[in-house]
């Protein structure tokens, strides 16, 4: 496995710490700031392992006692080359 340099452009890194920023300015606290901080590293170090993760994307809803997917979608895969209909 190549182990890959992990490089937040500068937009990057002021779109984390506005997004960091607007949970500390709505719940008052760090602590969720903090949670969010940690999943963006490890999201970012298990994408620098797997880079073609983000092939997919997974749409769901959850609920205090389900995660419920609507779609996954593959963002390789040509629409009209498919027999299945997205509509």
């Amino acid at each position: 496995m190549v182990k890959r340099r992990i490089i937040w452009t500068k937009s990057a890194q002021s779109e984390r710490k506005e997004i960091l920023m607007y949970w500390f300015n709505r719940t008052q606290s760090k602590t969720y700031s903090k949670k969010l901080n940690k999943l963006f590293s490890e999201r970012v170090k298990l994408l620098s392992k797997h880079p073609k993760i983000r092939d997919y994307l997974i749409f769901y809803e959850f609920t205090k006692t389900e995660l419920i997917i609507l779609s996954i979608w593959d963002t390789k895969r040509d629409e009209k080359n498919t027999e299945f209909s997205y509509t």
